[in-house]
């Protein structure tokens, strides 16, 4: 009788983990190994998932806060020309009625 192996999902937490240990390198990739039942090919890929998504993880702020900063400007330039044309109808209606 052949042995099936299960094949197990990990969790995004349990990932970050796992690969914030094989970053901090207090254990080998066998200790890994055994400890989370994890191939140390996987680990390794993880842990450079970590590495690429750490760097993201701030650009990312200051590009949301760009993007707000624009979407804000935009906002008040639409404003602005709005109340220029309110302006400008008001400066033609105070004339009619100014006469």
């Amino acid at each position: 009788m052949a042995e099936t192996s299960v094949k197990k999902c990990y969790s995004a937490s349990e990932k970050a983990t796992i690969a914030l240990e094989a970053l901090k390198g207090n254990l080998t990739y066998n200790e890994l190994t055994k400890k989370y039942a994890v191939h140390a090919t996987q680990i390794t890929h993880w842990k450079n998932q970590l590495r690429e998504g750490v760097v993201g993880i701030f650009s990312h702020s200051k590009e949301k806060i760009d993007y707000e900063k624009d979407q804000l400007i935009e906002e008040l330039y639409r404003k602005i020309g709005q109340l220029e044309v309110d302006r400008d109808w008001l400066k033609k209606k105070s004339a009619v009625f100014g006469r």
